[in-house]
């Protein structure tokens, strides 16, 4: 559709030419996606391609100081003089290869089976100790960790001997250890700040990823509990059984049914919580920052001191006020609606209502957030557009379709995105409230309930039943939805293609 016949529409037909395109671009912003990860592992390939180019030339041209650097890490900085540095460098070679020596050789040469020894009780009563699958598969993931490590260590060795040894022939000054130190704290300060950060995140969240994805492929259930029960490789069965309802038995059918089930109620459950959040907020926002409304300052205090009450507080009493009881009614909200003469409602029982009190309580606990962060950008929009807009006579429903509205999204773009991938993933609201219930369809796994999102479904696989193979493969699906999702919508935003519109 060309501009003016875009013009040529009245308000209602292009909204919801709008809304139209939005869902026709959803396909070519997958294909664009997909289009895009080639050129991503191109440029990773190339960065590649570049760095052993830098080793072969280092060996071609290299002198016999660069050349033993192969071999001895930071030989050739203390044979051109940089002794502290070439002294770091070979004590980490000294340390790794005592490190697989004496530990992480022995899970690398037992990760291909993940071990083979049962741990057995002898008829004298005696334990004979025998492999712990677990261990075996978490230090084998710690000890990949360290040898990429370790290459990456090995490059800068020969890139720095055979940078040093360039230096050296065309006279240039070399740094020496004190220079080191200084840049330490001024050319490298934001490595310095950045490493033990990086050291941590590589500890507590990079090793339990690849950990998580390596049980994936694995039959590492209440089954095969280490150190009593080894577990062992099983490929992509876990993968098929949950999403064809294949590979694992009579459970699998039942696996399949229950993901798609939750994760269809997760994406409506993000989409609600996130939009009825985003809208009510804003519209509560705008009107407390009406021109004409008193007693500003109470309404936004009140809604500061909603957040200052701890979530989970909230929550837990929410649920205990929503409770149904055949004899008394359970919980205020009945009790009320028998004092006036109306039946008691079975808000958390019957799965249509628990699924609307859920959205309905995630009002109370969000729109709070969103009402203090919408008031800040209406403080913040120019005034002169407004008067400009009076002036052309333009009415209050055009000012805010024209001004507000896009300046809002605008700004509340990217937080917008993220409120949705979190309420994917929002674990107190449902698992608080309602524990993931009722538990009525047969044809869903015992685990799982008909409010349970796949985050609160996995916990309980993991937590009550100790299914950590499927539970594995659960999230790394909810992964690749929440980064897909994320990925496209970043890159379609306002706020990320126009940057400087808004300034």
């Amino acid at each position: 559709m060309v501009d003016l016949e875009y013009l040529s529409l009245n308000r209602f037909q292009r909204f919801f030419y709008r809304i139209n395109k939005f869902f026709v671009n959803i396909p070519k912003s997958f294909c664009r996606f997909f289009k895009s990860i080639p050129a991503f592992f191109k440029k990773v390939f190339n960065k590649i391609g570049e760095s052993c180019g830098v080793v072969v030339d280092a060996m071609r041209y290299g002198d016999w100081k660069t050349r033993l650097s192969y071999l001895f890490f930071g030989f050739g900085n203390i044979a051109n003089g940089q002794i502290l540095r070439g002294l770091l460098l070979f004590v980490y070679e000294v340390a790794f290869i005592l490190y697989m020596a004496f530990f992480g050789a022995e899970y690398i040469s037992k990760f291909g089976t993940i071990g083979s020894v049962k741990t057995e009780t002898l008829p004298s009563g005696f334990t004979k100790v025998g492999d712990n699958s677990f261990n075996i598969l978490l230090f084998s993931c710690a000890t990949f960790v360290i040898i990429l490590c370790t290459l990456f260590v090995w490059f800068q060795s020969i890139k720095q001997a055979y940078t040093t040894q360039q230096m050296v022939q065309i006279n240039a000054k070399l740094a020496k250890g004190r220079d080191d130190i200084k840049n330490l704290g001024n050319k490298y300060y934001h490595a310095t700040l950045l490493s033990v950060p990086t050291i941590l995140l590589t500890i507590f969240t990079v090793i339990p990823l690849i950990f998580m994805v390596f049980v994936a492929f694995t039959n590492y259930n209440n089954q095969h509990l280490p150190p009593k029960e080894l577990f062992t490789w099983v490929g992509f069965d876990n993968f098929t059984a949950v999403l064809a309802g294949k590979g694992i038995g009579t459970d699998a059918v039942k696996f399949s049914y229950t993901f798609w089930v939750v994760l269809l109620w997760t994406l409506i459950w993000a989409v609600l919580a996130t939009f009825s959040n985003f809208f009510i907020g804003m519209f509560l926002a705008i009107l407390i920052n009406k021109k004409g409304i008193k007693l500003k300052k109470f309404w936004r205090t009140a809604l500061v001191v909603t957040i200052a009450v701890p979530q989970f507080v909230s929550l837990l009493l929410m649920s205990q006020m929503l409770m149904y009881n055949s004899i008394d009614g359970g919980g205020i909200y009945n009790s009320i609606l028998q004092l006036i003469g109306l039946e008691p409602v079975y808000w958390l029982g019957d799965p249509w209502m628990a699924k609307v009190s859920v959205v309905l309580v995630n009002l109370w606990v969000g729109v709070p957030y969103t009402v203090l962060s919408s008031t800040g950008i209406l403080l913040n929009i120019p005034d002169d557009l407004y008067e400009a807009a009076r002036i052309d006579g333009a009415n209050p429903y055009a000012m805010f379709a024209k001004i507000t509205f896009p300046y809002m999204t605008f700004v509340l773009g990217p937080s917008l995105i993220s409120t949705f991938v979190g309420n994917i993933n929002n674990f107190n609201i449902i698992y608080l409230l309602t524990g993931g219930g009722p538990n009525l369809d047969t044809s869903m796994a015992t685990t799982a309930g008909q409010t349970d999102l796949l985050i609160t479904w996995l916990y309980k696989m993991t937590v009550n039943n100790q299914q950590y193979d499927i539970a594995s493969v659960i999230g790394i699906l909810v992964f690749i939805v929440c980064a897909v999702f994320s990925l496209i919508a970043y890159s379609r935003i306002g706020s990320v293609k126009n940057e400087e519109d808004f300034r």
